[in-house]
């Protein structure tokens, strides 16, 4: 089971309130966000940022902002993250040929030149020691603005605080998001892991 349980949906007024983002990106309230409502200033917080990372201001796509996410949770290892955001990015439509080969974007012909530039700062960006340099700068001006590149940033800011909540959390995995894990990932090897209700 999870470190910390998580709370039932109807726990915090607000929080649910808010929490009616994730019934349209993913089908389901997320178990990190019940598990935040032990101190609902938390919950709340970060569903309004979630909400601000992730709204569509133009050409960083909805789907685009899943996929960076992907990439930013495969660099830290988090699957129970991994699992979401290709779920999310199927949802908010994604190309089949990108979700069918995420593990290859570099050379894969379904990613844009734009594309590989987003989603290798998302690479970079997610590692430790950090990755960003002068080439990934470069490469990202050639296709985006400096607004674009915060939007980004942001996405990978946000995974980057939820791949240490859930991995830490050991946050059990909804079924409609391994769903989409064993469809996407499995073929690479993605499991459950910690995420599976039974570690701790």
């Amino acid at each position: 089971m999870a470190l910390v349980t998580p709370l039932d949906p109807n726990h915090d007024p607000e929080t649910k309130k808010l929490a009616a983002f994730f019934n349209e990106t993913l089908g389901f309230c997320p178990n990190s966000v019940l598990t935040m409502q032990h101190r609902p200033a938390i919950s709340k917080a970060f569903i309004n940022l979630n909400k601000a990372v992730m709204a569509n201001e133009g050409r960083v796509t909805s789907a685009l902002k899943r996929l960076i996410a992907w990439v930013s949770s495969n660099a830290t290892g988090c699957r129970y993250c991994q699992a979401h955001a290709i779920r999310a990015a199927e949802r908010y439509g994604a190309e089949q040929e990108q979700l069918d080969n995420i593990w290859e974007y570099r050379t894969h012909p379904a990613f844009s030149d734009a594309e590989r530039a987003a989603l290798d700062f998302s690479l970079q960006a997610s590692q430790v020691p950090n990755g960003v340099d002068a080439e990934i700068k470069e490469r990202l001006y050639q296709h985006w603005n400096e607004g674009e590149i915060v939007e980004m940033l942001g996405v990978i800011s946000l995974f980057g605080y939820l791949n240490r909540w859930n991995d830490s959390m050991g946050t059990s995995i909804e079924n409609g998001a391994v769903e989409s894990a064993d469809q996407y990932l499995g073929k690479h090897g993605w499991e459950k892991g910690k995420h599976d209700g039974s570690v701790y």
